[in-house]
């Protein structure tokens, strides 16, 4: 979320006030799942005649499971039969392949330590460590009269830097199914009317998703399969029935709570190196003593 209640000055920005801190989950499956419901529920959001007036088609995933985006309930009867109109979302089969990559299309390893972490997404100063140095420098400067010199202007190298960073993500292609069901044509003429006209995806059948600020691309196939039982009703109850496949390209960054690395890795950087001189440790005969033979290591 947003945080404002900072001190951004040290940024040297001209209005501080416009810098804001956001905090994003990890990308998940979950995560690009949320993204394709939301761009059919909030973005197409569509809309049929039915027998109660203009009413929204609900929007329903194949498996139970996924009570989580709508209540099951909203949409069957008191037989659990579905009430058309419908839109039910499956999610298909997953592809892993090394020629699908965006951003970071170059397969780098991941790092040996535990934190992990390769694609840098952040880096500021360490505002209190980095003044802890130039405070302790200040204090080793002298004045000719030996008292330390702590207000003469200096350029201060011991600069701490903070960086943050996530693993490389593992890119994936995704295949959903998107079932339209209907019990009228005209029904199904509107509803085919947003997934063929609308801004999103346009006539050149690329959109993007979002969901928890990130964003997938995703393409819709150009042929939509039709599976309508007017023909032969028999004893089946009249349905229409079309049938739209998207493929979107996402990512995740972990294994989610299967993970053994953290999600987000914080390191700073070395300012000072010191070496310490413990050759008596090692029985080694020093090269420099003093007059009265005493020896520091």
């Amino acid at each position: 979320m947003p945080r404002n209640d900072r001190d951004y000055s040290y940024t040297d920005v001209d209005d501080p006030s416009i810098i804001n801190e956001e905090i994003f989950m990890p990308s998940t499956l979950e995560t690009i799942d949320y993204a394709v419901y939301n761009w059919l529920n909030d973005d197409l959001n569509i809309f049929a005649t039915t027998n109660k007036g203009w009413k929204k088609i609900p929007i329903v995933w194949a498996s139970p499971e996924r009570a989580k985006f709508r209540d099951d309930k909203e949409v069957r009867d008191s037989t659990g039969a579905l009430i058309f109109p419908v839109v039910s979302v499956e999610r298909g089969a997953i592809s892993k392949e090394l020629s699908k990559r965006t951003k970071v299309y170059a397969p780098i390893q991941r790092m040996k330590d535990i934190q992990g972490g390769q694609l840098v997404i952040s880096r500021v100063i360490n505002q209190e460590k980095t003044s802890n140095f130039a405070t302790a420098d200040a204090y080793k400067t002298k004045r000719a009269d030996g008292d330390p010199d702590r207000n003469r202007p200096r350029n201060n190298k011991k600069v701490v830097y903070q960086t943050k960073s996530i693993p490389i993500p593992t890119y994936l292609e995704i295949n959903y199914s998107i079932t339209v069901q209907t019990e009228y044509q005209q029904q199904m003429n509107e509803a085919l009317s947003s997934f063929m006209a609308h801004e999103r995806p346009g006539p050149d059948n690329y959109f993007m998703v979002q969901h928890d600020g990130y964003k997938y691309e995703a393409f819709m196939d150009t042929s939509y399969e039709m599976n309508n039982n007017i023909s032969n009703l028999e004893e089946e109850e009249r349905r229409y029935q079309t049938k739209i496949n998207i493929r979107v390209i996402g990512y995740i960054f972990s294994p989610d709570e299967n993970g053994n690395r953290p999600r987000i890795t914080t390191r700073e950087n070395a300012v000072e190196f010191k070496i310490s001189r413990e050759r008596v440790l090692l029985d080694e005969k020093p090269e420099h003593i003093g007059k009265d033979g005493f020896y520091k290591g």
